[in-house]
């Protein structure tokens, strides 16, 4: 397979280290760190709800609202502004150990990189500045400009003509399983990063790299012909 020319980036869990979060989200909850996965996931499926609604929320609302959601199932006193506090913390979250050196070896091969997330556009360019990524990434591609969300279709071909490339010159490399999905079927190619608890969705496509980290995915990648 020929080098895609454009590669996409998602953000959170596949750039930056969500489980920094498991102690502010916990102590929000009532002291139930083990609870961070599941405030994420209520998160995206939220931003599935506003979007096959036709609506659009900043995606740091969606996640307080989560938020409030998690603490009411499970009987925890939690107000907006405590849970609006928490959830900024994920503006500051660290990059995963493999992520930098990765990154540096696919510029320094000549690969174009563009992150492409569902925060918005604040958020990604605090994310990615706190991270100390932002020498690596051309551009920062946020949802808000479209205001759909991924997996929307439409949010990975925004993105290859925002950069002026066809949507099978680009390939996006992240750890959810529904984000490759949604990518494939738009037309782009795709890494997946099977971080610990990642997974593939089964009804869908096998992306053509499939790696444990960003340092093997980077290697498959740089080993692609020209």
């Amino acid at each position: 397979m020929p080098r895609p020319k454009l590669l996409f980036f998602d953000v959170n869990e596949t750039l930056l280290d969500l489980n920094a979060m498991k102690t502010v989200i916990g102590e929000a909850l009532g002291s139930r760190p083990e609870l961070l996965p599941l405030w994420f996931t209520t998160m995206l499926h939220s931003s599935l709800v506003v979007t096959l609604a036709d609506q659009y929320r900043d995606f740091g609302e969606l996640g307080v609202a989560a938020l409030l959601m998690v603490a009411r199932n499970h009987g925890i006193t939690l107000s907006p502004e405590t849970a609006k506090q928490a959830v900024s913390v994920i503006r500051s979250l660290p990059a995963h150990p493999d992520v930098r050196p990765a990154l540096e070896a696919l510029k320094s091969e000549g690969f174009r990189m563009v992150t492409l997330t569902n925060s918005s556009q604040a958020a990604v360019d605090a994310q990615i500045h706190n991270a100390g990524l932002t020498d690596l990434f051309e551009q920062r591609l946020s949802v808000q400009e479209v205001q759909l969300f991924k997996p929307h279709r439409h949010v990975y071909r925004w993105g290859a003509n925002k950069l002026g490339f066809a949507p099978e010159e680009c390939m996006l490399v992240a750890a959810h399983g529904w984000d490759v999905a949604g990518a494939i079927w738009a037309g782009c190619r795709a890494a997946f990063i099977s971080r610990p608890g990642a997974q593939l969705f089964p009804l869908a496509p096998v992306p053509e790299v499939v790696e444990p980290d960003m340092l093997g995915a980077a290697k498959r990648l740089i080993a692609m012909g020209e």
